[in-house]
């Protein structure tokens, strides 16, 4: 047996003898993947990936109230409630549901709304033919529609609700001036034809004026279209699994550096490095082994990740795992990413003189890398500084370069320079290691 595969066949043995470590490597990201896509999932559900439940109350019963029950319902995020527990709801059920927290929102049709809309649409419209006339009313006197909320609901979540509301109001209200202008104008130039022509002002003019028909206001003037940026102009919008999956799965590799880092201290403190430095063994040779040791781990691992969210995640209620459209591109980050995670460990196992300094250090370093480098919340969701700073985290290149394949339709060409700079950090790395390992020598402090 050659030297390199006796190396790695020992770091192999090894980690097979540690059950704990194990434990650490391969059921830990399992389980932080699942629930997290799972927890994550019913956030975006509650936050527009499917109908938030409102309760509504229409105590006009007339056009307004009906309108804005349909608009809504229409509208796809929205799911209208109008009982509890069997029985109509009103707006003091509705507002004690709200307080409890059994409902995030309520809207409240005020009675005789539509009666109130029409006689201010008629004002303002007559009062726009007669400039300086204030018979169009303040806004003291406006009919309100009231949306009860949950305090504890976030600013965001609550917009999604009340700007559905303000389109819908904005558009019936569009609507009902249009039909007021259609009926209005022709009577205003009939007024004033007659004070200047007088009585037979239709014969001066010689034809009926005309009518306008009200459904003029219904013609759009500009329109929205939707495009996701993908590459190949066709993207899949990524649900929770699809970010969390490649995410938790990085995370967990670089999670080695423990056990790794632990590895090369126990072999100092036992004496262990030196009796293999003994034998026609290079260094060189030694890191090389446990290098394609723990690249094997992680590969391993990040193929676990990626069958519980095929199949575990999907009998949880949760999306199925789409892997991108490029898988060599996966395996290359991968491999890069597992490179650097390894690096990173032999660094740790070098420089930290205790166990308890390396399992510390490895694990908080991990830890904050995955915070700025977008694991826990996304980069964009940070403040500008956090932003510049998470570009110097190996885990940033890492997601950045797998959501762009998994996502985006990236490919090895497309996040080649993620792969660069993951394959640039583990030869820094390893090079850092073999200075401080010659610097220090073999004895232990």
């Amino acid at each position: 047996m050659t030297r390199l595969p006796a190396t790695i066949f020992k770091e192999l043995l090894l980690l097979s003898r540690d059950r704990a470590g194990l434990l650490v490597l391969f059921l830990m990201p399992a389980v932080l993947v699942i629930v997290v896509s799972l927890v994550q999932e019913n956030i975006l559900k509650v936050t527009g990936e499917t109908a938030i439940r409102v309760l509504f109350v229409d105590q006009d019963r007339q056009l307004l109230g009906q309108v804005i029950e349909n608009q809504l319902q229409q509208s796809g995020t929205i799911e209208i409630a109008k009982e509890l527990s069997g029985r109509p709801v009103n707006e003091k059920t509705a507002r004690a549901a709200v307080e409890n927290g059994d409902f995030q929102f309520a809207v409240v049709i005020p009675a005789g709304a539509t009666e109130a809309v029409q006689k201010r649409v008629k004002r303002q419209i007559m009062s726009a033919f007669a400039p300086g006339d204030a018979a169009a009313g303040s806004n003291s006197d406006m009919p309100r529609v009231t949306v009860l909320f949950d305090p504890l609901v976030q600013g965001t979540f609550r917009a999604s609700v009340t700007n559905a509301l303000h389109i819908i109001l904005l558009t019936l209200e569009l609507e009902m001036k249009a039909r007021a202008v259609s009926e209005i104008f022709p009577q205003q130039v009939g007024q004033i034809l007659q004070k200047a022509v007088g009585p037979q002002s239709t014969a001066a003019v010689g034809k009926p004026l005309p009518v306008m028909n009200p459904e003029w206001g219904h013609q759009r003037l500009l329109g929205i279209e939707s495009l996701q940026a993908a590459h190949g102009g066709a993207g899949k919008r990524p649900s929770s699994v699809q970010q969390n999956v490649p995410a938790w799965a990085l995370f967990g590799m670089f999670f080695i550096v423990v056990p790794m880092g632990g590895s090369l201290i126990r072999e100092k403190q036992e004496g262990t490095l030196l009796r293999v430095m003994s034998l026609p063994v290079s260094y060189l040779t030694i890191l090389a082994g446990k290098v394609c040791a723990y690249v094997l781990v992680c590969c391993i691992q990040f193929t676990l990740i990626l069958a519980v969210g095929k199949f575990v995640l999907p009998l949880l209620g949760a999306p199925e795992l789409e892997i991108g459209s490029a898988p060599l591109a996966i395996a290359i980050v991968v491999t890069s990413a597992a490179l650097a995670a390894a690096g990173y460990g032999i660094l740790l196992g070098t420089i930290a003189r205790t166990y308890e300094q390396a399992s510390m250090f490895g694990a908080v370093s991990v830890v904050i890398a995955a915070a700025i480098g977008g694991i826990m919340v996304p980069v964009y969701a940070m403040p500008k500084l956090m932003q510049q700073i998470s570009h110097f985290s190996p885990l940033a290149w890492g997601l950045n370069a797998l959501v762009d394949v998994f996502a985006r339709n990236g490919s090895a060409q497309s996040v080649f320079p993620q792969i660069a700079l993951l394959l640039v950090f583990f030869a820094a790395t390893v090079l850092l290691s073999w200075f401080f390992f010659h610097h220090r020598g073999l004895t232990v402090k």
